[in-house]
């Protein structure tokens, strides 16, 4: 039994938005056990003296791709998964020393990369895994161009997504990636920019499809994200009991009167296309597709603006590829003229508890939940930039109890 104490520590309350001012805090075997205003009784195995600092839950990222080394999804799908693999390591530590404990996979990672995490093996956050997004012939999730008619390499192996068509099909890909283990499964249900054959404004699968893998979803008590751009798509997605809505750009009035109707959440992936815009060729998309990019750029922030007005939901997401993953802080940069400081830190933190059906897990400083904080030398509910400047700003990063990060 190991018992780690942080005194005159500052708490965010992040659910609340607001400082628990010298705080004491107790984390025994990994998990929070007392938060305290007074003095905590009994010794400890390790006191840190938190001197006035912030003390938060560590940042829940809800959109990334741990296995996309590249932007190119077409070269992805024939690499060596182990090479795939260990190159993902790479993006792994760096999420974690950005202060991310705990992100979740929107396609690509498994059952095998999350339990090395789990097991310590690799360094990163807790990886919440979809395995494989379901795809239909032609969808977001088909990597294949118009003159190809069949899969080449280890498509199935290192890629992102798995295609599928027809109930019977989807039903048995939805039970499949929950036997090995998937958290959620990702449903691509519009047209997307990485893909080469389908349209950005086009729909994707039935709706007797849709219920199929939400109902093998609800069945296994795991939730439902789906990539989706247009009203057209996201309205049809939520009654059907979607829980969150992956990027959103397209989306109108009717969609925010869904979300709250239905308590559903939007991932904005604002940083992406400030991405792929400024650097996607360089980095690996092919020119073509990058252009497509540019059908959905500006339209994400009036999105954010449309749904911060609407009280709809946000969750903290980055969705980008490749090198593109150093610029995973610049969500926070991207939304904070829109979005208050208090309503950004519950989208990387209690609101995606909330969404995964994990409610007092983490993204919380309560007792019972892990023991994922960190500790920043300034107030991110007073600067919101002080989260983008991890080397500046972070002290501390614990995952689980462990330190992975400690400059006191």
């Amino acid at each position: 039994m190991s018992t780690i104490r942080f005194i005159n520590a500052n708490v965010i309350d992040s659910r609340a938005g607001k400082v628990l001012k010298n705080h004491e805090v107790r984390i025994k075997d990994g998990r929070i056990d007392a938060v305290s205003a007074s003095p905590l009784e009994g010794s400890d195995d390790q006191i840190i003296d938190a001197k006035g600092h912030y003390l938060m839950p560590g940042l829940v990222d809800s959109h990334v791709h741990v296995t996309a080394i590249t932007p190119n999804f077409a070269l992805l799908g024939t690499l060596s998964p182990f090479y795939v693999g260990a190159k993902s390591s790479e993006l792994l530590e760096a999420m974690l020393m950005r202060g991310f404990t705990t992100v979740r996979d929107a396609g690509g990672a498994d059952y095998g990369l999350a339990k090395a995490v789990d097991e310590g093996a690799l360094a990163g956050p807790r990886i919440m895994y979809a395995g494989r997004a379901l795809s239909q012939t032609g969808g977001h999730g088909d990597m294949r161009g118009p003159g190809q008619q069949t899969f080449e390499g280890c498509f199935c192996c290192a890629g992102l997504g798995r295609v599928c068509d027809g109930v019977s099909e989807v039903r048995q890909a939805a039970r499949d990636e929950i036997r090995k283990g998937a958290t959620q499964i990702k449903i691509m249900a519009s047209g997307g920019v990485a893909s080469p054959t389908d349209r950005i404004d086009s729909t994707q699968f039935s709706l007797e499809e849709i219920d199929a893998i939400v109902e093998e979803a609800t069945a296994a008590n795991i939730h439902t994200m789906a990539h989706a751009y247009t009203a057209r798509a996201i309205n049809r997605l939520i009654p059907r009991g979607v829980k969150t809505i992956e990027h959103g750009n397209l989306m109108d009035e009717e969609s925010c009167r869904l979300f709250i109707e239905h308590d559903a959440y939007l991932t904005p992936t604002l940083s992406t296309y400030d991405a792929l815009a400024r650097e996607g060729v360089e980095a690996g998309m092919a020119e073509e597709l990058q252009r497509k990019v540019f059908e959905v750029l500006e339209a994400g922030g009036k999105a954010l603006k449309m749904a911060q007005e609407h009280g709809v939901k946000m969750l903290y997401g980055s969705d980008l590829l490749g090198r593109m993953q150093v610029h995973q802080l610049n969500e926070f940069h991207l939304r904070k003229d829109v979005v208050p400081a208090d309503e950004l830190i519950r989208g990387a933190t209690s609101h995606a508890a909330d969404a995964y059906g994990c409610v007092g897990d983490f993204g919380e400083i309560i007792p019972g939940a892990r023991g994922d904080v960190i500790l920043l030398k300034n107030n991110p509910l007073e600067d919101i930039t002080v989260l983008t400047k991890p080397d500046e700003q972070l002290m501390l990063i614990m995952k689980g109890g462990v330190a992975y990060k400690n400059t006191l």
